[in-house]
């Protein structure tokens, strides 16, 4: 940080009205005397002068601790603390440290991390900014014994669905004490896991439009060779005691799920939602004009390879005219399962599926490209799973291209270069196993929105928005536009990558290779813009530190967020 910006912050406490105090509680079993010492430190140097320290030693046997602690509370009145009679393990001992707190806000330190120095002023700005805000959270990097940082985690904005996953608040994490006295602070039984299960606990409270995330990295965790943290020593005992809170954060809320590792990121978990009884009819919605060499195999593996037991599939036909397509039109004449629905003139595919949901019969909508590839049965009781649940919009599936790599993930708006971006997939080229920075491409995640290529919904959300654009955008980005009207709607659009097919991209349809096309294009680049152009700059689910170019968690050129006491006043 430059003496500017230090100046700057400065200047900006002076000015700001409320002042509360912040209460960093840390709690201390035997650490590496140095590494406590710089923790205690980088408190003390913080630029936000309102604050105080209160420690609890859960009965260190090396002596030089308490030493320590005394020395250091002596020549600090800021600095409170106690000793534990009987060493109670992290959350008996975070629970005497924050018996001492007396601010509004409760940050909490582990032993051996670091704060950045203005790190507790950017909880206070952003507690002024966000006056209803209960927990407040930033990004993290590691810190070796030299004090070399790496491995930044740029978080999104609160996710319910990588919450359940994994504990993607952790640090830095403050929360109004009042909250925390009402939910009983940390539960016993959970060491290793206990800040997860405190903030799923305060996420049942307070909900999610509590929680306030700041997108800068005022945290630094310590990683050294030799492992000393809980959590280094012990990740076993740590996963079993987050999939315990997870559980019972379920459980407590009337959630029928299953808890299962993660396949590709076995150290996070995976939430297997049970399908209603009886499972909903799901109505899957084909646009097809010719092609019969995709649409065969795509049908087939729907009706033949696919583990649901309540389908009918609507094949919208716009003006075929091989005699390969009809004959398979009339190879599908005696399943009951599949309609033929003949919409003819100029390729419109919003149009094809929101005239094909009139027709629809199904509780939930699949809206499926011609060019997709079932290759595993569990994918549509996955989708609907998820698509099922109230509050939730569109979900999307991980799809791969014939190589096995990764094609979509989600997808994330403002990727791609120039000015006039729009949106672009997740993940795109990574391989089929990857299990991507901090999990994310083996994890269900919330996302703004997912393509339609392979697409659930439920039929009275899709109606309620009233479908897809089919005047603005009749063929690139009405699946996102779609999605953002669902968002709008206060609904979560999901990414899961529990459900998988193959997806031969725009194979059908081809690309945009003509003036004509290259022009309509343009145009619906342009309506996005000027529709959704705030939303389209500002995805929630991923950082602003993040780069789009490539959306691989690499760092971008320039933040496109300032810090708090670079904006305007």
């Amino acid at each position: 940080m430059s003496h500017a910006d230090r100046v700057a912050i400065e200047a900006r406490i002076e000015r700001m009205s409320v002042k509360p105090l912040m209460s960093v509680v840390m709690p201390v079993y035997n650490p590496e005397p140095s590494f406590l010492r710089e923790a205690i430190a980088s408190v003390q140097a913080q630029i936000w002068p309102h604050w105080e320290l209160c420690i609890a030693d859960d009965a260190s046997p090396d002596p030089r601790i308490p030493t320590l602690l005394a020395k250091a509370a002596a020549a600090d009145l800021r600095i409170r603390w106690t000793r534990r009679d009987a060493n109670g393990h992290i959350s008996a001992a975070s629970n005497s440290a924050l018996e001492l707190a007396r601010g509004e806000w409760v940050v909490l330190l582990d032993h051996d991390d670091r704060l950045a120095p203005e790190a507790l002023y950017e909880i206070a700005a952003a507690a002024a900014a966000n006056p209803t805000a209960q927990v407040i959270y930033s990004d993290e990097d590691k810190i070796d014994e030299r004090g070399r940082r790496s491995d930044p985690y740029f978080k999104p904005d609160l996710d319910p669905e990588l919450l359940l996953a994994q504990n993607m608040v952790s640090h830095l994490g403050a929360y109004r004490r009042d909250l925390l006295e009402k939910i009983d602070g940390f539960r016993m039984g959970l060491e290793g896991s206990q800040d997860h299960d405190l903030l799923l606990r305060c996420l049942a409270e307070v909900g999610v439009n509590a929680f306030v995330h700041i997108p800068a990295v005022l945290y630094h965790w310590r990683q050294t060779s030799a492992p000393s943290s809980f959590s280094q020593a012990s990740l076993d005992r740590c996963t079993a005691a987050s999939r315990r809170a997870v559980a019972e954060y379920l459980a407590g809320r009337g959630i029928a799920a299953d808890l299962v590792p993660a396949p590709l990121a076995p150290a996070y978990s995976r939430v297997v939602y049970h399908l209603p009884s009886p499972a909903p009819l799901v109505s899957v919605i084909v646009p097809t004009r010719d092609r019969a060499e995709l649409l065969g195999p795509c049908i087939r593996g729907v009706l033949d390879r696919t583990d649901y037991p309540a389908i009918e599939i609507l094949i919208v036909d716009n003006d075929s005219i091989e005699p390969a397509t009809h004959a398979l039109f009339g190879s599908f004449a005696a399943d009951p399962r599949v309609r033929i629905l003949h919409r003819p003139g100029p390729f419109n595919y919003p149009a094809l599926n929101n005239d094909a949901v009139q027709e629809a019969r199904g509780e939930i909508l699949l809206l499926l490209n011609n060019d997709t590839l079932v290759i595993e049965p569990g994918w549509l009781r996955e989708l609907v799973s998820h698509a099922a649940r109230p509050g939730i919009g569109a979900v999307g599936a991980k799809l791969l291209y014939m190589d096995r790599t990764i094609q979509h993930g989600g997808v994330l708006l403002g990727m791609g270069k120039g000015t006039e971006t729009v949106a672009g997939h997740y993940g795109h080229g990574a391989a089929e196993n990857a299990p991507g920075p901090f999990g994310w491409l083996a994890l269900t995640r919330s996302v703004s929105a997912v393509t339609a290529a392979c697409l659930a919904v439920k039929r009275a959300d899709y109606l309620a928005v009233g479908g897809m654009n089919e005047t603005d955008l009749k063929v690139a980005f009405n699946d996102v536009d779609f999605c953002l009207r669902l968002r709008a709607k206060g609904l979560r659009n999901v990414f899961t990558p529990h459900a998988r097919m193959l997806h031969f991209e725009s194979k059908s349809r081809g690309y945009e290779d003509t003036p004509g096309k290259q022009a309509r294009f343009v145009s619906e680049v342009r309506f996005m813009r000027a529709t959704w152009g705030a939303a389209l700059d500002s995805d929630p689910f991923w950082n602003p530190n993040l780069s789009l170019v490539d959306a691989r968690h690499s760092i971008a050129s320039k933040p496109r967020q300032a810090r708090s006491w670079m904006q305007a006043n």
